[in-house]
């Protein structure tokens, strides 16, 4: 099956020869979720507003639904919705004008029961005769959610979408999200709450200094790159590492109530057991152990690390 969204060597050089996307190459399933992440200034919102038509690309192409995004822009447009980072709204506008108007621009026939059902999906149907201007930033986010969804768009882009807004409506935002895939729409996301992408995403992509450095199914790479954390839980505070240890990489920490040793769960000996009898030889008590998985986020920063 060919991808809703095909991203074919695809760079941006301004003028200035500053390189803020290096060639890049990047497909997308239809109703799939995929996480670009990345650290500020690595070229996230540069290739989402190339594919949106937002910045010119200096090579490559861009096909959304088969739609070459220069040579068919239009019909390549009206296939994606986009929630940017800033809030771009007329303050004087009420929220059910805006959502409507902004559905016409793309050519929609009017559709009063599905701007009502979008308006109720994020919590927005009591405020729609309210001013934008009236609106506290949260609400304005939604109302700039709902704008994007207005047409109904096949692509989703989400640009950092919950990035300073409260609880309730990252919650309301994660719930569409779901019924939106469960629609066959498919959603493009970049965020800085790495804990959601490895909730909520299919895939992951890292994007460092303008180059794509990896995509890999969420749970492959979970299972590729992440580690166990064994936390040994002090009897008594050590002050350092005992030199009979020393060949163990292990970390004091908690003011030296608690050891942790990163285990390979994918190695062939974890080396706990031997690492319990050290610490039984060199006469270390401990009290209790605990083991957690590495984050996306330990994953995600190692990556960029190894590049630096």
């Amino acid at each position: 099956m060919s991808p809703v969204l095909s991203v074919s060597a695809v760079s941006k050089t301004y003028k200035s020869g500053e390189v803020a996307l290096h060639e890049t190459d990047l497909s997308v399933a239809k109703g799939e979720i995929f996480a670009l992440l990345g650290p500020n200034g690595a070229g996230k919102t540069t290739l989402i507003s190339i594919i949106c038509g937002l910045v010119s690309m200096t090579s490559g192409q861009v096909l959304v639904g088969g739609h070459d995004i220069v040579k068919h822009y239009r019909a390549a447009r009206a296939m994606i919705g986009l929630v940017p980072q800033e809030t771009a709204l007329d303050v004087f506008a009420t929220v059910e004008d805006t959502v409507h108007y902004s559905r016409g621009l793309f050519g929609r026939r009017a559709a009063p029961a599905y701007i009502e059902q979008l308006l109720r999906d994020l919590s927005l149907w009591e405020k729609r005769r309210a001013r934008t201007i009236q609106l506290s930033g949260g609400m304005k986010r939604r109302v700039m959610i709902a704008k994007a969804l207005s047409h109904e768009p096949e692509i989703l882009f989400l640009d950092e979408p919950t990035a300073g807004v409260d609880v309730s409506l990252r919650r309301d935002l994660w719930a569409l999200v779901r019924r939106l895939r469960d629609r066959g729409v498919t959603i493009i996301l970049t965020t800085h709450y790495i804990e959601e992408s490895e909730e909520m995403a299919d895939r992951v992509g890292v994007i460092d200094r303008g180059r794509l450095v990896l995509v890999e199914e969420t749970a492959a790479l979970m299972r590729k790159l992440g580690k166990r954390r064994l936390n040994i839980m002090m009897q008594h505070r050590i002050k350092s590492i005992p030199n009979a240890l020393a060949g163990w990489p292990l970390r004091l920490e908690a003011d030296g109530e608690r050891l942790v040793y990163d285990v390979d769960m994918n190695a062939p000996d974890t080396g706990i057991s031997r690492l319990l009898q050290d610490l039984s030889s060199a006469g270390i008590d401990y009290m209790d152990l605990e083991t957690s998985r590495s984050s996306l986020e330990d994953i995600f920063m190692s990556l960029v690390d190894a590049r630096a």
